[in-house]
């Protein structure tokens, strides 16, 4: 059984872990995992928290077992929400990122946003199969969120109308 639910204090160690893992995170940067200090969970813990739910965080477990997780922010001014999502390898390919990043969609066009958008790593070719399956399209990066320094990465919308 899935189980997507607000990421908690309690949770901040398994997050931890996730971001430990390079290849969780190869894509992202951080092929050797980014190593987070207890005190910069708990920082960014404080971040999320209170910014909810212009922003959220998601632990993702099946039967009990942390599998990863989902994030949106939403931008105030142009109602848009920037989507993450990471899963342990032993939770790919079973339909359990389709599921929680189609939640975590439905929680940012809930909360506020009109459109939803990621920027993946052109080689991280499940990440583009998964954008896809859950409805979001290819488009051209709109100028605002163009970043020279990572001028390869892709941009995949998908806009709460379905237009």
């Amino acid at each position: 059984m899935l189980e997507i639910r607000e990421t908690t204090r309690e949770d901040l160690k398994l997050v931890q872990s996730l971001w430990a893992d390079g290849n969780v995170m190869q894509y992202v940067g951080f092929p050797e995992g980014l190593k987070e200090s207890d005190e910069s969970m708990e920082r960014w813990y404080r971040w999320i928290a209170e910014s909810r739910p212009r922003q959220n965080h998601y632990s993702i477990f099946e039967s009990g077992v942390y599998c990863g997780e989902t994030f949106y922010q939403i931008d105030g001014e142009s109602h848009s929400a920037a989507l993450d999502i990471k899963l342990f390898p032993h939770a790919r390919g079973r339909g359990i990122g389709t599921e929680a990043l189609r939640f975590a969609i439905r929680e940012a066009f809930r909360n506020g946003a009109e459109r939803a958008w990621v920027d993946p790593d052109p080689r991280n070719e499940k990440a583009l199969a998964l954008y896809r399956r859950v409805g979001m399209m290819r488009k051209p990066t709109p100028p605002e969120l163009y970043n020279p320094e990572y001028p390869n990465v892709l941009y995949f919308e998908i806009t709460k109308t379905g237009e």
